[in-house]
This record gives C-alpha cells, structure tokens and sequence, in this order.
C-alpha cells in the first residue's frame, strides 16, 4: 500500500471480503481524501482474489484501466484507489479442483508448463498483448491470429478485457525465432497501436504469476506496435554512480515515491529487512533532492562504540573526556547542506534518542563537552529492521523521535517478495564479479536459476550479491550448477559436492558424488558435444544425431554458455 508519504504492508484474509474506503468500520481503511467512504471491495475465495468497484467518486483502477464487474487480480497487479496505490504479491499459489473461468484455466495450464519446462530444461515463453482499450467483442478475431498454427500444447486466453496470454512451450523467446516472430508479426499488423511483451522460463521467472507480470511489465514499456521483451521491462538506475536494478512492480513504484519524496524536505524512515536495500533508498532520496550536492553522510547506529555515540554524533571538545586529544566535528555537522542516513537507528540508546531528537527540532547541536549550541543544515533519512511501534510499546524508543522521523514512511519488500529480480540481480552480480576477477562470464544454469528463485534469502539482496562473489571466485568451469550453491539451496544437507572439472570417459562408471540429476546432465552435455564435433559444428544435424528438437538443443546450447562455429571441429565456449 501507498498512501500519500508513505508505504506498508495489508494482508489479505486466506478467504473473505475486505471493505476498502474511509469509512471507520473499512477493513482497508485509507486516509486520502480522493477515496470514497465505501470505495471498494476485494473478494477472497479459493479461486483467488476478485476488486469490485463500489461507485466510487473517482474510481478504481487496475494496471490503470477502470474496474468493470468483478476483476481478477494477478500477483503484479497495480491496483488505484483514487490516488492511493496498492501493488498484489500472491504468496501462495493453489490450484483448485474446479476450474471455470478463462483466466484461471490458462494459469493453471501455464503453471503445468512452467512445471515441465523446469523438469526437463525445455524452453517455454510467454507473450501478453496489451491492447490500448479494452476489447468488448471481437476476440475470436484476435485469437484466431494465434491459432491457426499453433502447436497442440500451446494455449492463450484473456487475462483481462486488454491483455491476451500466449503459452509458447519450445519457444525460447529469441528475437526472430520461429514460432514467436510470426506471431508478433501477425499481431501487431492486426493492432498496429497495441504493445507485445515476451518473458521466457527460467530466464525471467520459474513460477507462472512471475512470468506473467514480467511480460505484462514488458509491454506497458514497449512502444506502440513493438514487441518488448523481459529485460525492457526493467529499469536501471544510475544514482551517481550507485547502479540500482528495479524490475518488480511494488520496487519501481517504491522508488518513484522516494523520487516525490525527495523533492519535500519531510525526514524519510525506510523499514525493511537487513540487506533488503535501504541505503540505496536513503541515497536515491539524497541523490534526488536539492542536497544533491552536498555530503551524504551514512551512520551504522549499531556500530557506534558504546559509550561514544553522543561524541560520534555531535562531536567532543578537546579534554571532554579521556582519549579527547582535540576538538572534532561529529558526523551531524560533517553533513551539512547534505542528507545523514541513520542506518538501524532503533539500535541508538534513550539518551542518544533525546539529544539527536532536540537537534532535528532546533536544528543546532551542542558538542560534547562545549556550551555553545552550533547550526546544522542537514536532512535525515533513517532506515530500521525493527518493528518501531513496538519499540515504543516496549520503552526502548522514544514515541517523540518516532514521529519525527517518520513523517514518511517507505517499506521496502524482502527479496523472497521480488521472485522477477532474483535471476536479473544474479547475473548482474555475477557479471561484475567476473570482471572485476577478469575472468569469463559465468552462465546460471536454467535449474540454478530455479533454486535461486525458490530460496527464502534471508540475507535478502546482500546475500544473493556475496553468494555471487563466491561463486565467480570459486567455480572453475563456464556453468554454474546446483551443486556450486550452499547445500540449503539444494534441497539436502551436508556439504556441497566439488564441481568436476575433468571430462566424464564415455565407458566410466557413474560418479555417486553426483546427485541423479547433475549425472543426468553431465551424460546429455557429453552427448551434444560429441555430436557437435561429429557433424562439424552443424546444430541442426548434430541434434538430429541424438534425436533432440533443435529449439530444445539450442536453447540448452545457450544455457551452457556454447557458441558454436559450423565448418569448425568442435564447438567453442561464448
């Protein structure tokens, strides 16, 4: 939820309705003057989740297009309640015995796919079609267009009035490839002004809601009469050399709250998880102001030396206590005309609270050991892990300084939350730390992006980037497997098994260190090699040789990092 200044968390009930509006007895009950008393409601059953708008003044919107009847909501849905916005995360995904609607007996057969496409590594896309206005008749036009050549296991139905779902199993969503591009072709000569997007398994999700929002996103990015795939949907920003990679809905309507926000000179509290990202949502408000200019001065709370934090903030005259050798500005003074990031401030002792309390008020400081009060010209971000309110509750914050900070409220989503941005922030950490080795990319095995996406991480966004690192450093081939990544990762415990770095003789008995499937895949690459080599490089006979579609043995070509020259023995690695 957005509102205003500030951003949280409201969970929907696993079955039931929810009352959205300003009315007290509202279960979403919103403050925003542009939402009406009884402005909508959000029905839960087990099929999902449906918003119904309730003649509200100035409506309800869905991806930014109005509600009409009972709308099913996806997991990625942008959802508008006036001016108050709120982004759908499904936690759970059930599939129930009886499906009867269009929609949920696509999503149904997608998740099949997506399921199979993981199983076996086999190459699935997804294209969504996004109309400029909803369509009332003539569908059978549109769908008629897919149809005519489709293949038995593909499927396509209306997400909603404006967006059309096309399964694409084989297809692994490459510029121009057979399959896709006719498609695109046909669509966009029949809706000149419509917008594609494309979204392929693993690469941009291993789950089906992920894939979906993921092409969705992508066509809201594309042109009129394009075709947009997956990474056009993304949005890197560049905050003064601070590369921030944003892709999931509720984290590019986050930081374009942060960018509202850092117009005003409101202090910004940013809660979230440890390594979720605060500081960069601390810095994108500093880089984004009028202080951009001046000093952005970051302050671990929980690393201030006990007993020296009030001289650590507001700085000491010489002899003020032992070790004073001489007079020091603290780090509120080192920021003026800038922006100090209190990071984890819920860790500052009661007496520190009240004194860096008096200073946001009067905006002057006093050093440690002086009597003259000193000028600060500074803005405060401060982020927290803790559950502030109840710190207060429990008398280890104080309830003043609480409300001061957080006169904006930003709440950033652990990275279990943002499955789109696993596989994009992985291998953007792993591209760097391969160059930073001077060493080859990497490639991220489809099955090691399917573990990724499916962790918990704990250690949310810092974790993934340090796993990363050890992964450029510690892996001595071109692909990174399953068996490369800490054992939770693998569904066992015990150590991880050492990747093998010596080839596996074609007579050699099966290697038990291996589980089942990393055997299975060592044989299948063997397999294609010796193939390649056989037929001079020549794909579309090496994959006959072994029996293999030539989607399918390209699409695992790419994820082994191959690159193959036909004429030549053997192939290269990329």
């Amino acid at each position: 939820m957005m509102e205003g200044d500030s951003s949280w968390r409201f969970s929907l009930p696993a079955e039931g309705t929810v009352l959205v509006g300003r009315d007290e007895p509202a279960d979403l009950h919103l403050k925003d003057e542009s939402v009406s008393r009884r402005h909508a409601r959000i029905l839960v059953t087990e099929e999902g989740a449906r918003v119904v708008d309730l003649g509200s003044h100035n409506g309800t919107l869905v991806n930014g297009r109005p509600v009409e009847g009972a709308h099913l909501l996806l997991s990625g849905d942008v959802l508008s309640f006036g001016a108050v916005l709120a982004v759908v995360r499904a936690r759970s995904r059930p599939v129930a015995a009886r499906r009867t609607l269009e929609t949920e007996r696509l999503m149904a057969h997608l998740r099949e796919e997506v399921d199979r496409a993981l199983r076996y590594s086999r190459p699935l896309s997804v294209l969504v079609l996004a109309l400029p206005e909803p369509l009332t008749g003539g569908r059978d036009a549109v769908e008629a267009l897919l149809t005519a050549e489709a293949g038995p296991a593909e499927a396509l139905g209306w997400l909603d009035a404006a967006h059309l779902l096309c399964v694409l199993p084989e297809v692994s969503g490459e510029s121009g490839e057979d399959g896709l591009g006719e498609r695109v072709e046909a669509l966009l000569a029949a809706y000149p002004r419509a917008r594609l997007g494309t979204a392929a398994c693993p690469t941009d999700g291993c789950d089906a809601d992920t894939l979906v929002a993921v092409a969705r996103t992508a066509a809201q990015a594309a042109k009129p009469g394009r075709a947009a795939a997956a990474a056009d949907g993304a949005t890197r920003l560049d905050l003064a050399g601070r590369m921030v990679l944003v892709a999931d809905p509720a984290m590019s309507q986050l930081y374009a709250l942060l960018r509202r926000l850092a117009a005003s000179e409101l202090p910004v509290l940013v809660c979230g998880e440890t390594g979720v990202g605060k500081e960069n949502a601390a810095f994108a408000v500093h880089h984004w102001s009028r202080r951009s200019a001046g000093p952005f001065i970051a302050v671990n709370c929980a690393a201030l030396p006990e007993g020296l934090v009030e001289s650590e903030l507001f700085g000491n005259e010489k002899g003020a206590f032992t070790g004073a050798t001489s007079s020091r500005a603290g780090l509120l003074e080192s920021a003026q005309s800038g922006t100090v990031f209190l990071d984890e401030v819920g860790e500052l002792p009661l007496s520190a609270q009240a004194k860096l309390l008096r200073a946001l008020e009067v905006r002057r400081i006093t050093r440690v050991g002086d009597t003259r009060e000193r000028p600060i010209d500074l803005r405060v971000v401060a982020a927290t892990h803790r559950d502030l309110e109840a710190e207060v509750v429990a008398g280890r914050f104080r309830q003043d300084l609480y409300f001061r900070l957080g006169a904006a409220t930003v709440l950033l989503p652990p990275l279990r939350e943002r499955p789109r941005e696993v596989p994009l922030l992985a291998r953007d950490f792993l591209a760097r730390a391969c160059q930073a080795l001077g060493r080859k990319e990497l490639v991220l095995a489809s099955d090691t992006l399917q573990a990724l996406s499916r962790d918990p991480w704990p250690g949310n966004v810092r974790e993934l980037r340090n796993l990363m690192e050890f992964v450029a450093a510690a892996v001595a081939g071109d692909v990174v497997d399953p068996h490369h990544l800490p054992p939770r990762m693998q569904g066992r415990k015990g150590a991880a098994v050492p990747p093998r770095t010596d080839p596996v003789p074609e007579a050699s008995a099966p290697d038990s260190r291996l589980p089942l499937a990393q055997e299975l895949r060592e044989l299948e690459r063997r397999r294609m090699m010796e193939a390649l080599d056989a037929e001079d490089g020549v794909q579309t006979r090496a994959a006959a040789r072994i029996g293999m579609p030539i989607r399918t043995f390209s699409f695992k070509l790419k994820q082994l990092g191959v690159q193959v020259r036909p004429g030549r023995r053997g192939p290269t690695p990329e």
